[in-house]
């Protein structure tokens, strides 16, 4: 694998691997982490995955597939060899070697049946899983979560927990904690998808392709998905749960056509099964709440903001006067997109320095961030609005036991738009003197403020 990697980098730049590279191949063949190689080779951690980051886009590019840390040993292990032309095709990134062959002078061997061994805890292991992450993200660099990455194994392998939903707000880091989290645990799953809800296919659809990609290795194909999760173990991520949800509506209402999803979710936790699907959204859908208080084989995590894990964020950027880092965190809530984002601007216009950018501050910048506030806010039900603009004018948090007299909805009305817009992770719940008071995400106050400011003096001229 080595060498075909070599060969690859070479006829993509002319230069054949360096020390460096070879030791990021050396240690993803042997489940090492950056920080691990980093630290055998005395580098920083940045650096090494800045390298890793180059090599998979080369080898990638090379081999026109998607190639990550995690996906690179199981595409070369079992590669599907086309002997007439000689060239490596995929499907997915799920491969069979039908015959010893050789390519490039490298000699694959075949690999005829999938092996298993039993860990402790009688768990199936299964030594070569068929993974398939074709429509998931590129993926970014992973700011350290260790917390969620354990609850998440646990949930899975010791709980063995059928439905996991990791929802927040877009750009938290869902993806990217979740091929971390197929990176530690692909090894005890025989089948490994990964499918994107974006362009809204039916629920037919979706299980067709399941199916379709579960039975390239079985030699009866079964009749249904829930079969497959009862026959192997089998991991499903859904990606962008949200785009088959309704807009303009309180949150997690299906769309008329995508109804049936709800049923499928539901016959995912009750079915005696062994397997998991994890579903990635902006918003938390109304029956997963429902499914939570009825069985304990679905859980959920809502992911926040990075605390003091972000500052490698700044170290990427270059980012100067170390001593405010952690004031220009607090400010945008952790939100590693958005750090991101406002990590460029400063360097755009401050050269680097974060005292300077947050110096006689009296608003939060929001600059680059508007769209993607606003692609949630689009989303809103009226009633929504109104809460939002309600709490955009407040000072301080809330108490929402009694509503106020100016507030033009009901007191039912009330309670069921911010409990919609606490699963959009739009408003925040504070606990004070054994009461639960209510905020308004302040990046999201500055934003609305600003267009009720903008529109008012619009409305002067």
């Amino acid at each position: 694998m080595l060498k075909l990697a070599d060969e690859l980098v070479f006829a993509k730049s002319g230069m054949h691997l360096d020390h460096l590279q070879e030791a990021i191949l050396k240690g993803s063949l042997q489940d090492q982490t950056y920080s691990e190689i980093a630290e055998q080779l005395h580098l920083s951690k940045s650096h090494v995955r800045n390298t890793g980051s180059e090599l998979w886009k080369t080898l990638s590019e090379e081999l026109k597939k998607h190639i990550t840390k995690t996906s690179f040993r199981s595409i070369l292990e079992r590669a599907r060899i086309s002997q007439e032309t000689n060239n490596i095709s995929f499907v997915g990134e799920t491969v069979t070697v039908q015959e010893s062959l050789t390519v490039n002078n490298l000699n694959i061997c075949p690999i005829t049946s999938t092996s298993q061994t039993t860990s402790p805890n009688n768990q199936s292991t299964s030594q070569h899983s068929s993974i398939d992450l074709t429509e998931a993200p590129t993926p970014n660099n992973f700011y350290n979560r260790t917390s969620e990455l354990f609850t998440l194994q646990q949930w899975i392998l010791e709980q063995n927990t059928r439905l996991i939903t990791i929802y927040g707000l877009s750009g938290i880091g869902k993806s990217a904690l979740t091929l971390k989290l197929i990176e530690a645990i692909q090894t005890k799953f025989d089948y490994i998808i990964w499918k994107s809800l974006e362009n809204q296919p039916t629920l037919s659809t979706l299980q067709t392709e399941l199916k379709q990609f579960f039975s390239q290795s079985q030699q009866t194909p079964l009749s249904t998905v829930i079969d497959y999760f009862r026959n192997s173990r089998c991991l499903v991520i859904l990606d962008d749960l949200q785009d088959i949800l309704k807009r303009g509506e309180l949150a997690g209402h299906y769309l008329p056509e995508y109804e049936d999803y709800s049923k499928f979710f539901k016959q995912i936790v009750t079915s005696n099964h062994q397997s998991c699907l994890i579903l990635l959204s902006w918003t938390k859908p109304i029956e997963i709440a429902n499914l939570e208080a009825e069985n304990r084989s679905t859980q959920t995590l809502n992911l926040k903001g990075l605390g003091e894990e972000a500052t490698e964020i700044f170290r990427e950027k270059g980012l100067i006067d170390q001593e405010n880092w952690l004031e220009l965190i607090t400010m945008y809530q952790g939100h590693p997109s958005w750090l991101k984002i406002i990590a460029s601007t400063i360097i755009e216009l401050f050269n680097g320095s974060v005292f300077l950018f947050l110096a006689e501050q009296n608003d939060i910048y929001l600059g680059d961030l508007e769209p993607g506030l606003k692609s949630h806010l689009e989303r809103l039900s009226e009633s929504e609005k109104t809460v939002i603009n309600w709490l955009a004018n407040e000072d301080q948090p809330v108490n929402i036991a009694q509503k106020p007299a100016n507030l033009e909805l009901s007191k039912p009305e009330l309670l069921q738009a911010i409990q919609s817009l606490i699963r959009r992770n739009l408003i925040e719940k504070v606990e004070e003197g054994g009461r639960s008071l209510f905020l308004l995400n302040p990046v999201f106050k500055a934003y609305i403020q600003f267009h009720i400011k903008a529109t008012f003096q619009n409305q002067l001229e």
